[in-house]
């Protein structure tokens, strides 16, 4: 009798199991993992690559095309990338990056390219588009190595080649935060600062506008409130601190700014500005060229071929914004990135010439890196940024 309870209960114990816990998981994967279609073998004579980098790219309703380019722009056997589609995409289009993903034969090699396979609804202004960053984060610093978290929008794109990015900083501390930040806020104060609104997108299925609450906040005096650019690139160290956050600020600052109009131009530039471990790590600039409309200055002009040499001159690695298939990123891919369409940026690890494209790569020639002009003009800019006079008197204030 006792052997048959034992038995009826094991099996009864079991059903509940395969009915709760198996679906639950199945349902719940935060991440689309692409597993290689072959092994790829690195040569015992190849080095590592001195920095990588985790890339999160966003993209919203009708931003294939242009995140396509993007990717094969952006992509080196280094790095990492995570893809972020707007769950207000179309079905059709979550299942064309799928395959483009899925189906890219390099991707499968180096399996370093990923999808959030549970997208977040993203609405402009709210503190939905900071969740998604610290959701990315989170799973960036959980399956890879990297040294810098740098995210951007479909509607960005490289100045320089990786193989340029990661020689010009594999000379510069693993602990620098290019996070660009100011104190003196202005009408920002007042607009920002009191207001009190409401994301829909953190508790709704469907994308509408932020609400505004009628009553207003006095400002804080608790920590001080910055503002900068919602483009950045992050130490892996302060990525840590943001999510596992060990102090309590990283997350009373999250709840703060979850009714905070445009929450990704503030969190992170309060985050680290009111840390003491973490102030004096800042590098004031967020490492984009970008023209802004005239005043209030609050969006960015779209990009083009009148542009094309201030950009240059900039010697910065990245620009937005620019609409899909702008001339001039024809030209930046032509003089800059030497890649043709369909095809990846030069870069050492290429088995191809640069006269005949990038396409495919070889286990010897993992490590190699062949860094042009562009990492010249990127030098540059570092050692202007990080150079003693400039860097203690742009620190946080």
């Amino acid at each position: 009798m006792g052997i048959k309870l034992f038995m009826f209960s094991f099996i009864l114990t079991s059903v509940l199991f395969i009915l709760v816990y198996i679906p639950t998981r199945l349902s719940q994967s935060p991440i689309t993992i692409f597993k290689p279609t072959k092994s790829f073998i690195i040569s015992n004579t190849s080095k590592p690559y001195p920095v990588k980098f985790a890339y999160l790219i966003s993209a919203s309703k009708g931003d294939v095309a242009k995140l396509k380019r993007l990717l094969f722009s952006l992509y080196h056997p280094g790095n990492f990338y995570l893809i972020h589609l707007d769950l207000d995409a179309p079905e059709a289009e979550h299942k064309e990056i799928s395959r483009f993903v899925g189906g890219n034969t390099v991707f499968g090699e180096i399996n370093n390219v990923w999808i959030v396979g549970k997208p977040n609804l993203v609405t402009y202004r709210g503190p939905t588009m900071l969740a998604t960053t610290l959701h990315a984060m989170s799973m960036l610093l959980k399956i890879a190595k990297w040294d810098w978290f740098i995210n951007l929008s479909a509607s960005d794109y490289p100045l320089v080649t990786q193989d340029d990015l990661i020689h010009a900083f594999s000379d510069i501390p693993r602990d620098l935060n290019f996070v660009q930040h100011t104190s003196h806020m202005g009408w920002k104060l007042n607009k920002r600062g009191k207001p009190i609104i409401i994301d829909p997108g953190l508790h709704s299925l469907n994308k509408s506008e932020i609400w505004w609450v009628i009553k207003q906040r006095s400002l804080p005096t608790a920590f001080k409130l910055y503002t900068g650019s919602a483009w950045t690139i992050l130490s892996r160290s302060f990525a840590e601190y943001c999510i596992i956050g060990w102090e309590n600020l990283p997350r009373t600052l999250l709840l703060y700014y979850t009714n905070f109009v445009s929450s990704p131009e503030g969190y992170f530039q309060t985050v680290i500005c009111n840390s003491e471990e973490y102030k004096n790590t800042t590098v004031n600039h967020d490492l984009h060229y970008i023209t802004w409309d005239n005043p209030p200055r609050q969006h960015p002009r779209s990009l083009g071929p009148k542009d094309y040499r201030r950009m240059i001159l900039s010697n910065r690695p990245f620009a937005r914004k620019f609409k899909n298939n702008n001339p001039v990123l024809n030209k930046i891919d032509r003089d800059i990135l030497r890649r043709r369409n369909g095809q990846f940026s030069a870069g050492g690890w290429c088995t191809n010439d640069d006269e005949r494209g990038c396409f495919s790569l070889q286990g010897e020639k993992y490590g190699v890196l062949r860094p042009g002009i562009g990492a010249r003009r990127l030098k540059t800019l570092l050692k202007k940024l990080i150079s003693a006079p400039n860097f203690a008197k742009r620190q946080c204030r």
